[in-house]
């Protein structure tokens, strides 16, 4: 059966996840939808200094929005707040340095932002594709640290700033990679068996959904979200994916195409009046599961999901300096 949802996954993906996918669903797109001026309304996004990230936080900007950016790297994060300003001419983007693996870091970050700055959005566009098992200082695996935990921590964390403000959501980009994977609570760090980081990616982006599903039943007055951007061209895909990269290069979605759904779920009206807690792709919610594909899990195993990523985020948290 994994043989069929990969083969499913991967025709599905050259006949929708390229920028031809794109270029099709986009002629049903109104360009209304996104001609907004988003100015007063303050933005978060992870992942913020390169590839779908930027491209997000940069359209959001020209849109006269406040962005906080939460980058790893303060070189380079400082370089890309810098292009940002210049391309938008918005001067309210802010830098915020934290390593999304590292959930002591997460807790210290968001418990200083609550007390200093408003949030109506955030997107948690980090993540990872490590292909060989590494281990976090916490001993955390670390797709799983950045891709799942990092996420939990951060949106919890966050969620009563989130609570205060009108029009509130969350916007997670997963990858339609998860379609192939049916949720695992049993070796969430991938310490069983032989290590596929793709398979271990497309596990993390399958806790993903699950996790937006289930922050969509308890939080009624936040707007959740889940998308796929596509295959697009960018750093992270170059560098976890090579082989990949060059057979699709020519193919493969621009940044900006691959970043326009999370753009439009963050500031459209028309994204709010769908429900919440939907998977979308080129501005259409679409099914997270493949037909066939024997990849529906029992609500005791998402139940579990979230009981052992607060166990985690509580541990992380009572340790956390400050």
């Amino acid at each position: 059966m994994s043989w069929y949802r990969n083969t499913v996954w991967f025709v599905k993906g050259l006949r929708e996840y390229t920028r031809s996918g794109y270029e099709s669903a986009s002629k049903h797109f109104n360009p209304a939808d996104v001609e907004v001026n988003v100015a007063g309304r303050s933005f978060l996004v992870t992942g913020a200094n390169s590839g779908i990230g930027k491209a997000t936080a940069t359209e959001i900007a020209r849109r006269g929005g406040t962005v906080h950016l939460v980058c790893r790297n303060k070189e380079r994060a400082e370089v890309a707040k810098g292009e940002i300003v210049t391309e938008t001419g918005n001067q309210n983007i802010f830098l915020h340095i934290v390593d999304i693996s590292n959930p002591r870091e997460i807790w210290k970050f968001a418990e200083k932002f609550k007390n200093e700055h408003k949030l109506n959005v955030l997107i948690n566009n980090a993540g990872c594709m490590v292909n060989n098992r590494e281990l976090t200082g916490d001993g955390l695996e670390k797709n799983f640290a950045t891709n799942t935990l990092g996420t939990y921590i951060l949106t919890t964390a966050l969620l009563p700033l989130l609570e205060k403000e009108a029009d509130a959501r969350v916007i997670t980009v997963s990858s339609g990679g998860m379609l192939v994977q049916k949720l695992n609570v049993s070796d969430l760090q991938s310490g069983n068996g032989t290590f596929d980081g793709t398979m271990v990616y497309a596990q993390n982006k399958r806790q993903q959904v699950v996790l937006t599903e289930q922050w969509a039943k308890a939080h009624r007055n936040i707007h959740f979200s889940v998308m796929h951007p596509g295959w697009a061209d960018t750093p992270a895909v170059r560098s976890a994916m090579p082989d990949f990269y060059q057979k699709m290069k020519n193919s493969l979605r621009t940044e900006a195409q691959g970043a326009d759904t999370v753009v439009w779920l963050a500031i459209s009206s028309e994204a709010t009046k769908l429900p919440s807690g939907l998977f979308f792709q080129d501005r259409q919610p679409v099914p997270t599961h493949l037909p066939l594909a024997s990849t529906h899990s029992p609500p005791e195993d998402e139940e579990k999901l979230m009981e052992v990523l607060e166990e985690f985020s509580q541990k992380f948290k009572s340790t956390s300096p400050g």
